[in-house]
């Protein structure tokens, strides 16, 4: 073993068979700290640790796609019946009987059907709110079947129902609406067999009331009452829209 004295270091030799170690030991001076083996050149130096690859925030599964609806608002007699017809359409997520275009708010079953107003211009219209899905059925293909569901050339009246609230109607929501609804309504007047006029109304849609719950999804609480089996039934029926074999 050697120890040789340089400059305040010391440096040991030690060699032992083969293998040759160097050890560099640092001499205190001035109090100062000692050098840490990481400042030294290591021949061989340790492997890094190693690091974690980061990770990636989870990708919140994507909200699932929500078909964007319309509103389309329509007036064809009892809105028990129009309700019914609408339901029965792929495409259409919901309808709502309704009352509208009347010049006051809040409207009751009993105001809208009052004998007084039976002619007044102002009452309100027994209406269904159609909400549906454009990418399903079109605003063109709800017209068709507005336009078979009832009578458009009898005026304030559809079958039995005699009175200003079962009036027809076409209350547009937008000027594409509008537009498709008069273009409509001019194929009809050109291909009906009657000599009677189109008496369907084509406005602007003004504030729409629902009606009373009891009224809501009536041929489908009540698919055997008397009005169901008299007049919708044999309606759906007709738009080859229920099944002959239903029965109560």
């Amino acid at each position: 073993m050697k120890i040789l004295q340089s400059h305040g270091r010391s440096i040991v030799l030690f060699v032992t068979g083969t293998t040759l170690l160097l050890l560099l030991t640092a001499c205190s001076r001035d109090n100062e700290s000692a050098n840490t083996m990481d400042d030294l050149d290591n021949p061989f130096p340790m492997p890094k640790k190693a690091q974690a690859a980061p990770v990636e925030s989870a990708t919140p599964e994507e909200a699932p796609t929500v078909a964007k609806t319309e509103i389309a608002t329509f007036a064809g007699g009892c809105f028990w019946c129009v309700e019914a017809v609408f339901e029965q359409l792929d495409g259409v997520i919901g309808a709502v009987s309704g009352y509208t275009g009347g010049n006051y708010a809040n409207p009751t079953y009993e105001q809208v059907c009052d004998p007084a107003r039976k002619e007044d211009p102002n009452n309100h219209a027994e209406a269904v709110q159609v909400e549906y899905d454009p990418s399903r059925i079109k605003y063109e293909a709800l017209l068709d079947w507005f336009w078979q569901m009832h009578d458009p050339t009898t005026l304030n009246r559809q079958g039995a129902d005699v009175g200003a609230q079962y009036r027809s109607a076409i209350f547009y929501h937008n000027d594409a609406q509008k537009n498709a609804a008069e273009k409509s309504k001019a194929v009809i007047e050109s291909v009906k067999t009657s000599e009677d006029p189109v008496v369907t109304q084509i406005l602007p849609a003004p504030d729409f009331y629902p009606a009373e719950e009891y009224h809501q999804d009536y041929f489908a609480k009540n698919p055997f009452g008397g009005y169901c089996q008299a007049v919708i039934r044999p309606k759906l029926k007709k738009l080859d829209l229920e099944k002959d074999d239903a029965q109560p």
